[in-house]
């Protein structure tokens, strides 16, 4: 794997968006905490361009995303917002310059399918991190883990156990991200071969009956079979049917994943929640599931 460069102040952070449609007034605190630790922002041309739901007709979400990859002196790109969008945008990106000059690219939700990308193609680490629609209602641990992992700081993560867990310790390069993005990308040039990989899998407003089909549907591809290990971030805001599905998201993951011997943590505070902590994408990391759960990036 290969790690972009670590910032430094006076470095350039690109902000773009590849998805939803987004107002300058909800980038003003991410702006200004990324100039507190020293970094240049800069927008991408199109910004606040919309397109119905999106910012801008996917041609300028594009030129936009294209432009900051090309860019030698933008070294990190932090995509604005999630929503849906940026699969439609991935076949047109030309990653040549990027995979010459790697950069961090930072998000979640929606840009599970540029991390699990750069993951099958390129090799480089990536963040999984609050985008800055998030930052007025981020905790601060998930802002200074997201600084820790632009600024190359120690990141290693002690949290409770949850009774849902399964014991057991593993080392794996970690990659994953929003739950119906991995079930979307399989079987395209995105998917990602999940053999000896510790997955990380989250998601927001989904029915629990299509979370049980997704986890089906990854288990019958071979995608769960062969994990070093397993990590349950946030299942936010399900919904059922008027009648009951009979289990919670979290019941729904234990029980598709029963039949194998790899460590599961649930809970860890990560996905579409306050505390949203950075994860990186693509690094061999440490999981030890026990009384407390620890997850070492070092």
């Amino acid at each position: 794997m290969i790690t972009p460069e670590y910032l430094s102040k006076g470095d350039k952070i690109g902000i773009v968006a590849t998805a939803r449609k987004i107002e300058l007034n909800e980038l003003t605190l991410a702006s200004q905490t990324f100039s507190d630790w020293g970094l240049e922002v800069v927008y991408g041309n199109h910004l606040f361009k919309e397109y119905n739901q999106f910012a801008g007709n996917d041609e300028e979400r594009i030129v936009d995303f294209q432009t900051m990859l090309n860019d030698a002196t933008v070294k990190a790109i932090i995509f604005a917002r999630g929503g849906y969008g940026t699969v439609k945008i991935l076949d047109q990106i030309d990653w040549s310059g990027f995979i010459k000059n790697p950069k961090w690219l930072i998000g979640f939700s929606d840009l599970t399918c540029v991390h699990s990308h750069v993951f099958t193609n390129t090799k480089i680490e990536t963040i999984h991190g609050i985008m800055p629609l998030n930052f007025d209602t981020a905790s601060p641990e998930s802002i200074e883990s997201l600084h820790k992992c632009l600024f190359g700081k120690p990141l290693k993560y002690e949290v409770k156990a949850h009774p849902f867990n399964r014991n057991g310790n593993a080392e794996g390069i970690l990659i994953g991200g929003n739950l119906s993005l991995i079930h979307t990308l399989k079987g395209s040039k995105s998917d990602i071969n999940t053999e000896g990989v510790i997955l990380f899998l989250e998601d927001l407003d989904e029915y629990l009956y299509h979370i049980d089909r997704m986890m089906i549907s990854l288990k019958r591809s071979g995608h769960l079979s062969k994990l070093a290990g397993l990590i349950i971030g946030g299942m936010t805001v399900m919904n059922d049917n008027s009648i009951p599905f009979g289990e919670t998201a979290y019941e729904i993951i234990r029980r598709t994943v029963a039949d194998y011997n790899y460590p599961v943590c649930f809970g860890f505070p990560s996905g579409h929640f306050p505390d949203n902590r950075a994860l990186i994408l693509g690094r061999k990391i440490k999981l030890i599931v026990g009384d407390n759960v620890t997850i070492d990036f070092n």
